[in-house]
């Protein structure tokens, strides 16, 4: 492994800058529509998969880029500060569903459902909170899957599934076996043309708006007995490494829109006048403009280091030990960081941020959302704490 975790090699830049150039020729002039009436372009996952932004950590011979982690959350990147709302509609598909999948599943699985995926004909989600089991998505989920002969019978809801409302691959969490606790829960795959599978509700949200997120119902729903990711009662593996590699990805989800709102609040600071002159000329804005380029900067610096270390990550592996916790740490602080520059800016923006159409706004009421999804900030100290207890 490199020892260098904190800049980025020539080529890194280049997949970055591509990205960013796309991003903002492609994705930004599309936000505002999105935004203002929770629009889902059904186009843009075909689009993003024709011109290469999907499958970026599949293997070139399975018809993807062959890239690591880092690349696909650089990406990530670009695509959270020009539009976040299609940034997580490629996330949810490509870094929680595909790269899951690509992960454990079984090399049928992965030929049955990743080309359609890497191509964007077939959207995927993840299915893991429910409506009783959210911080303790394990303890407390209810949703089960009994075996019959050569298929599964799974029944239960999930909610706040990002991309559910119009995904045709799910990955999804059941008990298998009750009695175990963590020790019994499995992963599997479900169609969306499953039967007994429906999407009950499109939860209409205050921001990532147009990046649909659904409640999902299996009512005896029906699938394979070789749609089981992994081991039956095994899927806890397949779980925590899923949710260590998620937050270090939803990290930059974090540094894209701050990139972003820092930019803006720069610019307005430098343009905007008042008194006579630009109002980034007073201390107290001068002020805020410092505060969010220092936490800009540590934001990238503990996303770069992150990815670094799990592009090494076994199969299997996090979910424990220096990862989980580096994950969690690294989530935290982008997510709180997030939250503190879009607030910022928005106080630069004054009036004008606080309106709705304005762009700072936008990432505003996104940027709320980071401190809630993916395990709460709560949930992420005591992750660390645990953690670094146990050392």
């Amino acid at each position: 492994m490199s020892d260098n975790n904190f800049n980025l090699s020539p080529d890194y830049y280049q997949i970055l800058d591509a990205a960013d150039r796309y991003a903002r020729e492609e994705l930004h002039p599309l936000w505002r529509k999105m935004d203002e009436q929770d629009w889902y372009p059904e186009h843009i996952m075909t689009q993003l998969g024709s011109d290469g932004w999907l499958g970026i950590t599949v293997p070139e011979e399975m018809g993807g880029a062959g890239m690591d982690l880092l690349s696909q959350s650089l990406v990530c990147q670009a695509f959270h500060r020009w539009n976040h709302s299609i940034g997580a509609i490629a996330g949810a598909h490509d870094n929680l569903c595909v790269n899951n999948i690509l992960r454990n599943a079984s090399p049928a699985i992965v030929e049955k459902y990743i080309p359609d995926m890497i191509t964007g004909k077939k959207v995927g989600a993840l299915g893991m909170t429910e409506p009783g089991a959210g911080s303790d998505a394990v303890g407390s989920m209810v949703t089960t899957a009994r075996r019959e002969g050569d298929k599964y019978i799974i029944n239960g809801r999930k909610i706040f599934c990002s991309n559910g409302p119009f995904a045709d691959v799910i990955l999804m969490y059941a008990k298998t076996d009750k009695e175990k606790g963590a020790g019994g829960v499995s992963a599997f795959v479900v169609d969306a043309n499953a039967p007994g599978f429906s999407v009950a509700q499109n939860l209409p949200k205050m921001g990532w708006r147009g990046q649909h997120t659904g409640e999902l119902v299996f009512d005896d729903c029906e699938i394979p007995v070789e749609n089981l990711v992994g081991e039956e009662n095994k899927g806890i593996a397949v779980m925590m490494s899923g949710l260590d590699i998620e937050r270090v990805y939803c990290s930059f989800e974090c540094l894209g829109m701050a990139e972003r709102a820092f930019d803006l609040a720069l610019e307005y600071a430098k343009d905007r006048k008042q008194f006579g002159q630009p109002i980034g000329n007073f201390q107290m804005v001068q002020d805020m403009l410092a505060t969010m380029y220092t936490i800009v900067e540590s934001m990238r610096l503990m996303c770069y280091r992150a990815a670094t270390v799990f592009n090494y990550l076994e199969k299997g592996g996090g979910g424990r030990g220096t990862e989980h916790k580096l994950s969690a740490a690294t989530f935290l602080h982008c997510g709180e960081g997030v939250t503190k520059v879009t607030d910022l800016a928005v106080q630069i923006w004054g009036g004008y941020g606080f309106i709705t159409e304005s762009e700072v706004n936008y990432l505003f009421r996104g940027a709320r959302l980071m401190t809630i999804g993916g395990g709460t900030a709560q949930i992420r100290k005591i992750i660390i704490a645990e953690e670094l207890m146990r050392q």
